[in-house]
């Protein structure tokens, strides 16, 4: 892993209920306009849509502008004030995550709320997870987190006989 890369983001798709709260939490942190999505598929299955803040991100590679950079934590930043609205940064994204924001005129993407990680303050959505199935934090600790919730599960599943 890349030695810039201090935090990570993970949402477990196992763990989330779709109950839309990381989506709430995001629109009120910014102006009204989430950076994160939740979206139904045709079964009902909930899935949030997000940026993942990529390791290796293809975003900042194909931006012809230099708008796109990753910040002192590591967080995938878009720069609106440099972005020319060329759309590269949604052709080459994995997740489908950048949109093209109206009011700022320029794509805009999850930034983990830079504004609250300026005041030491965590990402609103993972704050606000009720499922817990946002994961953030030191990349060692998110992999332990993450093994653990999804072994209780599977612990529980086998126990109650639950599907889920």
């Amino acid at each position: 892993m890349s030695s810039d890369i201090k935090l990570r983001y993970y949402i477990s798709l196992d763990i989330c209920i779709g109950c839309e709260t990381c989506e709430s939490v995001c629109a009120f942190e910014h102006d009204d306009r989430p950076n994160i999505r939740v979206y139904r598929t045709s079964l009902g299955v909930s899935i949030p849509v997000n940026c993942m803040h990529c390791v290796k991100a293809p975003c900042l590679e194909a931006c012809p502008v230099g708008a796109i950079y990753r910040d002192n934590e590591g967080a995938v930043i878009i720069d609106p004030n440099k972005c020319i609205g060329c759309a590269m940064c949604l052709a080459v994204c994995p997740y489908g995550a950048p949109r093209y924001d109206e009011w700022l005129n320029a794509f805009n993407k999850c930034d983990l709320c830079a504004s609250l990680r300026k005041q030491g303050i965590e990402p609103a959505c993972y704050q606000m997870c009720p499922s817990g199935a946002i994961f953030y934090g030191d990349p060692e600790k998110i992999i332990g987190d993450v093994g653990k919730r999804f072994a209780e599960k599977m612990v529980q599943s086998k126990i109650l006989g639950e599907n889920s």
